[in-house]
């Protein structure tokens, strides 16, 4: 019967269900003017949602007449999965503090203090520029050659852990580069189709995988924190990391890519452990240790 009621709902109806699911879960109680203030619903929708929900998961809330919310009881299950990075970031934004809008900061959770985000108009520029495989025109400040305008081919716009940067084929050096988003000026779409080989598929730094093996630093005496810092099986974790974005990820989360876990400090908590089984890549010079591998 749940299923059925799930499955016989509309979106806007699951998002609001999934409202109170995560109220009832990270915060143990949900009211109907949470709902209305999230929503801009009626009074008789929250009711309806509310009753919906209780023959979802009758044994997840217990109305408080005291309150007039409904309260999580020890039973609770959700009924939603809730991603672990969207829920810390919603916390962040304000989300389940009674806000509407969820982008005032949160008095409970504290994200990090981040960098300038890349103008709107400039992200929206190379997004449509990827989506129709077009180029782009700009002005592009670079810390070696400074301005310069530029004609690039955007595939893929990333978060390297300290800034967005796009990657795109360079007309001027042709080859596949890094364009930090924040050092685009003046950018226009040139709409014109480009050339086969100038398009994400002949990007190979993009499309290499490496397989790699993270363990805890050899320096770490209490190594078990580590494992359960990065959610470690068997004192290991493997993951697959395209080649172009290795570098950063090695750097971002300072791990030791040193020849024999030779570097020194406790910055170090990881070692890459089978850093000598790649080939020499360029992508890696930014790695800690790795001019010592």
């Amino acid at each position: 019967m749940p299923q059925k009621v799930m499955d016989s709902l509309t979106h806007a109806q699951k998002e609001r269900l999934a409202f109170i699911d995560f109220s009832l879960q990270y915060f143990g109680q949900v009211s109907r003017s949470d709902l209305i203030e999230r929503f801009k619903t009626g009074l008789a929708a929250c009711t309806r949602d509310l009753s919906t929900y209780r023959e979802l998961a009758p044994n997840n809330l217990k109305l408080s007449h005291q309150t007039k919310s409904y309260h999580r009881t020890n039973t609770f299950q959700p009924i939603f999965e809730h991603d672990p990075e969207a829920i810390l970031t919603g916390l962040c934004r304000g989300f389940g503090d009674g806000l509407s809008n969820g982008v005032q900061a949160s008095e409970y959770c504290q994200g990090s203090t981040k960098l300038v985000l890349p103008k709107s108009e400039t992200i929206a520029a190379v997004m449509r520029a990827i989506n129709n495989r077009q180029a782009i025109s700009c002005d592009y400040i670079s810390l070696s050659s400074g301005l310069s305008n530029r004609e690039i081919v955007p595939h893929t716009i990333v978060n390297n852990g300290q800034r967005w940067h796009v990657r795109a084929f360079d007309r001027k050096s042709k080859e596949f580069r890094d364009f930090v988003c924040t050092r685009l000026q003046n950018v226009t779409v040139i709409e014109k189709s480009i050339a086969t080989i100038q398009g994400r598929e002949f990007d190979k730094q993009w499309n290499n995988i490496h397989k790699i093996i993270l363990v805890p630093h050899p320096s770490v005496i209490h190594f078990k924190a580590i494992e359960l810092d990065y959610s470690m099986a068997a004192g290991k974790i493997e993951l697959e990391v395209r080649e172009a974005l290795l570098g950063y990820l090695m750097r971002q989360w300072n791990v030791d890519c040193s020849h024999n876990a030779s570097l020194k400090g406790g910055e170090h908590h990881l070692w890459f452990n089978n850093v000598n089984e790649l080939p020499k890549l360029a992508c890696m010079t930014i790695a800690p240790g790795y001019k010592e591998s």
